[in-house]
């Protein structure tokens, strides 16, 4: 039908109608096209915001976590070293009866092993049972040190799960505020709920994690350290019954 028009129409129309085709076409060519959606992108410290008032006491344990660890470390890594040197010095000194500088040596010395030591020193000449006892119950004093505060890493990670349970609950109240006052139900609406908590979800689990590994951890090191400190202790006991027998 359209090329029965134009095979009708005057020629100078022809060449219109084909030139105002041609300069919409080029138009066309010329738009620029749409820009295709990009991916949004959000960096940790954004992400961790958007989690709510709940992040906050979650930061605090975090930190709180970090620092124990830390702290419990040193102070284990040091008190439960032993120093054959120290052993060998306490042997000399009995050799040749020189308890007081036995004695000095060992409050001059700040270790476990030490302070141990001295408390049986403190007990020479009495029946050696009471000598264990006195180091036995020294003993006790200096393991109740190496095992202090690390029950805070134990309760850090049984309740920060529990604060991003509860970041998971206000979430949940969040959509449904949000339903109750537009009176419908949409992506937008649930969406901001959602996000919300398994951000605070997943951060709990992050810390509860991170603290329950630190708290078995270095409860193998202090083990280990008050094995080590036993074995120094057996080595005194030792060292006096053989100097009772001669």
């Amino acid at each position: 039908m359209l090329l029965h028009i134009l095979l009708q129409a005057p020629a100078s129309t022809v060449a219109s109608t084909v030139n105002a085709v041609v300069d919409t076409a080029k138009a066309a060519a010329n738009m620029p096209t749409a820009a295709a959606p990009t991916e949004a992108k959000m960096n940790l410290l954004e992400l961790l915001k958007s989690g709510g008032i709940v992040m906050y006491p979650l930061a605090i344990l975090s930190l709180l976590a970090v620092f124990f660890l830390i702290e419990r470390f040193l102070y284990i890594k040091q008190a439960g070293k032993t120093d054959a040197k120290f052993t060998d010095s306490m042997r000399d000194f009995l050799r040749n009866g020189n308890i007081d500088a036995a004695k000095t040596y060992c409050k001059n010395t700040d270790s476990p092993q030490a302070r141990i030591v001295g408390k049986g020193l403190n007990r020479l000449g009495k029946p050696i049972e009471e000598i264990e006892s006195s180091m036995e119950n020294q003993g006790k004093v200096e393991a109740y040190k190496l095992e202090r505060n690390l029950n805070i890493l134990g309760i850090i990670a049984g309740i920060a799960p529990m604060f991003g349970f509860i970041g998971t609950i206000l979430g949940v109240i969040k959509i449904f505020y949000n339903i109750s006052l537009a009176n419908n139900i949409s992506i937008g609406l649930i969406a901001g709920g959602l996000y919300e908590k398994m951000i605070t979800s997943a951060t709990g689990l992050t810390i509860g994690i991170f603290a329950f590994l630190a708290y078995h951890w270095l409860n193998i090191m202090v083990n280990k350290a008050i094995q080590r400190i036993e074995v120094s202790s057996i080595d005194f006991i030792e060292m006096v019954q053989d100097e009772i027998k001669k």
